[in-house]
C-alpha cells in the first residue's frame, strides 16, 4: 500500500477561494485559508468564460487540491447554494 504524504500549504488571501480551489499551483496539496469568511460570497459560475474562451473566474477547469482546511461561513447569499466545506 503506496501512502501519500501531501505538503500543507496557506493562503492568507481575504478574497478568491474560487481561484485558489482551481489553481495548478496548489495540485496535490492541502489548501488552509487563513481568512475567517469562506463562504460568504458563494461561488461565480463555472460557465462563465473570457475572451480566450478560458473559465473567467477560475485558474483551471476543476479543483485541484487534496484537501481545505477553513472555517465555513454558510451566510445567506444569493450563490450560497454552490458553497461546500468538503472538497474531497
Amino acid at each position: 500500500m503506496h501512502r501519500l504524504c501531501p505538503k500543507v500549504v496557506f493562503n492568507t488571501s481575504m478574497v478568491g477561494y474560487p481561484e485558489a480551489l482551481t489553481d495548478p499551483s496548489y495540485r496535490g496539496q492541502i489548501l488552509v485559508l487563513t481568512f475567517p469568511l469562506v463562504g460568504n460570497y458563494g461561488v461565480p459560475c463555472a460557465m462563465q468564460l473570457d475572451a480566450l474562451g478560458l473559465p473567467a473566474n477560475f485558474e483551471s477547469s476543476g479543483i485541484q487540491i487534496r484537501g481545505l482546511v477553513c472555517e465555513c461561513n454558510h451566510a445567506m447569499n444569493y450563490a450560497c447554494m454552490f458553497v461546500t466545506c468538503v472538497v474531497h
